[in-house]
């Protein structure tokens, strides 16, 4: 599956890209799907039935909500929070839904989204049902789709023929650099002599111009930085009943405080980089928007890495961050096409592990590394997340979700330094680092994919 950076790195709005984003997709486009067929008269109420990961902990990570939402019309890109919500409102109280082009449909959200906890679909983790009835609630159409991670969203048809969802990627065949290894990637830098970040660029130049690059690579820090900020500035509890509440603010008060005085250790760099990736995935678990950087349970990692960059390095430049978003897709890409970054198919190994992976890459791209040196940066982070499990506590992104973020962004700084301190030869290359990956989170039991029903998610304070 060869990506854009604009699947990479996709706004949307919390809890997961999964849950969230890929079940919202579905139920529009299933409206879609009833529009272009003849049948869509008959249609008088629909049914959503979730199953697998969607199930178990869809509440926790408010697929319900996402799969309202999607039938409201809304999609997770273009999505405008206090029309969303109002839209809700009006729906939980009229039990009806009128799309554009159809008739209206009776839906309650309460009773319409069933979670069926039984075992998963045959084709993924994450599925769901979307089923259309007539008045005798009588089936006229049904769809089965797979949510597969980073908000990519296919059909039973396309994943039983091996398909890959629509993305925003020109034909892979037209691309000058089509790299689907890391080993192809950098034999294709050492011929053509360009860094990883421009052989991306010129992939993505094929079926849009610099300028469409540019404006869209400063969309998405800017939105990557707007979460940070609004994270760092809000307080409270988080939803979910779990009674977290949110640290971010709190703790960068306390770092703005320690500034210039003698009290500060030298590791207070940490906290830094711990705090903006809090504050990214606190606005996640709230429902808010953020972007995926691979997934919204993820999505910390990569923004504060950068703000780490440009707050704290010596010598940052602003405008290198294209080249730093540039990097980290293209090894986002190379995972996705070759493991999964999806936590209910992989593990956390697959969200966190990959988002450091991919955070690794930008940092020493930015910071003068190789291509040798990028790899290397990247395989380093993945290593030492291979194995880790997504066990969230009530289905929450919530713990270990948060801080998991900050920890995974102090890896890849680590990472990026050792890599930079040698010359890009190493022992593990990051394709075979990549497919371990692939192959522990094949053989991991499902009790530790999303599903709450092993690790942290059963072991709670008893008071």
């Amino acid at each position: 599956m060869f990506l854009s950076v604009f699947d990479v790195f996709k706004p949307g709005i919390g809890p997961s890209s999964s849950h969230t984003m890929g079940p919202m997709t579905a139920a529009a486009d299933f409206l879609d799907l009833l529009r272009a067929q003849d049948r869509r008269g008959a249609a008088a109420a629909l049914r959503v039935t979730l199953h697998g990961s969607l199930a178990f902990t869809g509440r926790g990570h408010a697929t319900d909500r996402a799969v309202a939402l999607g039938l409201l019309g809304f999609r997770p890109a273009d999505i405008a929070m206090d029309d969303a919500e109002r839209g809700l409102e009006d729906l939980r109280a009229s039990k009806r839904l009128a799309p554009a082009g159809l008739p209206v449909l009776a839906f309650d959200p309460a009773t319409a989204i069933v979670f069926d906890y039984g075992p998963p679909l045959p084709g993924h983790a994450n599925g769901l049902t979307v089923t259309a009835l007539d008045p005798e609630g009588v089936p006229v159409l049904s769809e089965i789709y797979y949510s597969i991670g980073g908000g990519f969203v296919v059909t039973a048809a396309q994943r039983a023929a091996d398909l890959p969802p629509p993305t925003g990627a020109a034909d892979p065949l037209l691309w000058p650099y089509p790299f689907e290894t890391a080993a192809a990637m950098l034999r294709m830098a050492r011929a053509s002599g360009l860094s990883i970040a421009a052989m991306k660029r010129a992939n993505e130049a094929v079926g849009r111009s610099e300028a469409e690059i540019d404006a869209g690579l400063a969309r998405i820090w800017r939105a990557m930085n707007a979460c940070v900020e609004r994270g760092l500035s809000r307080e409270g509890e988080l939803p979910g009943g779990l009674r977290v509440r949110r640290r971010a603010k709190r703790i960068r008060d306390q770092l703005d405080r320690e500034q210039g005085s003698n009290t500060a250790q030298p590791h207070v760099v940490a906290d830094w980089l711990s705090v903006y990736a809090m504050a990214v995935n606190e606005e996640n678990a709230a429902g808010g928007q953020v972007v995926t950087a691979p997934t919204n349970g993820a999505a910390g990692v990569v923004p504060a890495v950068i703000r780490y960059y440009v707050d704290h390095c010596i010598g940052s430049d602003p405008a290198r961050i294209p080249e730093f978003l540039l990097t980290a897709a293209a090894i986002g890409g190379l995972i996705k096409h070759n493991a999964s970054i999806s936590g209910a198919e992989a593990g956390c190994q697959g969200e966190v592990g990959s988002a450091s992976a991919m955070a690794a890459a930008g940092l020493c791209a930015v910071l003068g590394g190789t291509a040798t040196q990028i790899e290397n940066a990247a395989e380093i982070a993945l290593e030492h997340h291979l194995g880790m499990t997504c066990d969230p506590v009530g289905g929450l992104v919530q713990v270990p979700c948060i801080e998991r973020n900050g920890i995974g962004a102090m890896k890849a700084v680590a990472a990026a330094s050792l890599a930079l301190r040698g010359d890009g030869s190493h022992f593990m290359p990051l394709d075979n680092c990549i497919a371990a990956m692939r192959q522990t989170g094949e053989e991991m039991s499902a009790k530790y994919k999303e599903t709450s029903l092993a690790g942290l998610a059963v072991n709670l304070p008893e008071c």
